[in-house]
């Protein structure tokens, strides 16, 4: 069901990336993953080492044990990891394309060798605090402070929506210092640090997601990331884990159209399969249309990515309109399935309600909206 074999665009290591991912998903997640959503639980201390067995956690990342693989190669990774469901390719995601990618990026040589390598083999959880419980959108009017105690850091303040929070063995905390917006890590079980689960989530819920609460927490001054100083810093990591989002959800979307297609050439209704009558083959070819549209604009942006000339405006597009297109297909396919659309026999509700998630972290499609319009007319519409 891929009409114009995008697919065949990619190279002999990117389709063995996608078929040993996705002999992955089908042996190990597939057959638990409703179970988890239901319970509202996600076995990560279980699946890390696996995945970093398979080279997936700062799969795209060189050296210090990442693998280095191309960001094709990462993203088509994503899109079977979110074909499962949104969860599994946010962990992986905010362990590589956040904080991994973090330390990578501007973290010391020491922080590096401490860090990555057990980050990349799933010995070590990351997670990421940027966004707080008032500051979602606007992360330059971030409360949450640093100030210099003699050679030492004092931190406080609080994070929210933070995935893997609760989780994490080490926290990427963003902060305002009197010298601008700084990195710093912060080490589960630092006094005046601690990070409880959020529960009673509809979405996304095979999925840790914490708040983080900042303390008097006192750290070295080597907790600091070096190498950065401004907004530049986390949102060049939020790019990064904006990108595996455009492949995720064309995965998320293939789940939804593979079972509306299966339901319809099965399901009989006045007498034959409901794939027979004319409104459904609509909504099949619209699903078949959008997902192949997306599907393309995530291979471009990957290509480019490769180049090495992607720009934060083409993540932007590429995330506004492959979230939405994901979620479209998902709202049909529940339409097809009738009322066993909304049961987790079937995996369309689950990702529906994930990607209503999808649509609001790492930037909302207002936001994307505004990126897309200071690009077209050079007017900056958020202040």
């Amino acid at each position: 069901m891929d009409i114009l074999r995008v697919d065949d665009a990619l190279s002999d290591e990117e389709r063995m990336i996608r078929d040993t991912v996705r002999a992955f998903v089908a042996e190990h997640i597939a057959p638990r993953v409703a179970e988890w959503f239901e319970a509202g639980a996600f076995p990560a201390r279980e699946l890390a080492p696996e995945l970093g067995e398979l080279g997936l956690l700062g799969m795209h990342l060189d050296g210090y044990g990442c693998a280095g693989m191309s960001a094709v190669a990462y993203g088509v990774a994503c899109r079977e990891l979110e074909a499962a469901d949104s969860g599994l390719r946010s962990f992986v995601s905010v362990q590589g394309s956040l904080a991994m990618s973090a330390i990578h990026k501007y973290g010391s040589e020491e922080q590096k060798r401490e860090w990555l390598p057990r980050m990349a083999a799933g010995e070590a959880i990351g997670c990421f605090g940027l966004t707080e419980p008032d500051r979602g959108s606007d992360p330059g009017d971030m409360r949450t402070r640093a100030r210099r105690d003699g050679s030492d850091w004092v931190l406080n303040g609080a994070k929210m929506w933070i995935t893997n929070g609760s989780l994490a063995d080490v926290a990427v905390v963003w902060a305002r210092t009197d010298e601008g917006i700084r990195g710093f890590l912060v080490p589960a079980g630092t006094p005046g640090f601690s990070a409880g689960s959020i529960h009673r989530k509809l979405s996304l819920r095979a999925s840790v997601t914490s708040e983080l609460i900042l303390e008097d927490v006192r750290l070295p001054a080597d907790a600091v990331l070096p190498d950065v100083t401004g907004l530049k810093g986390p949102l060049s990591c939020l790019s990064e884990a904006r990108y595996g989002i455009v492949w995720g959800a064309v995965g998320a979307g293939r789940s939804c159209y593979e079972a509306a297609v299966r339901y319809a050439k099965t399901r009989e209704q006045f007498g034959r399969p409901i794939g027979a009558f004319q409104l459904t083959q609509e909504k099949l070819a619209w699903m078949e249309v959008a997902l192949s549209q997306a599907g393309l604009v995530a291979l471009r942006l990957g290509r480019l990515k490769d180049e090495g000339a992607i720009t934060p405006q083409q993540v932007s597009f590429g995330k506004l309109a492959n979230v939405r297109a994901a979620l479209d297909v998902a709202r049909e396919a529940r339409t097809i399935l009738g009322a066993n659309g909304i049961t987790l026999e079937y995996p369309v509700i689950r990702h529906m309600n994930n990607l209503e998630s999808v649509l609001t972290y790492e930037g909302t499609q207002e936001i994307h909206l505004l990126t897309l319009g200071k690009a077209i007319t050079g007017l900056d519409a958020f202040r």
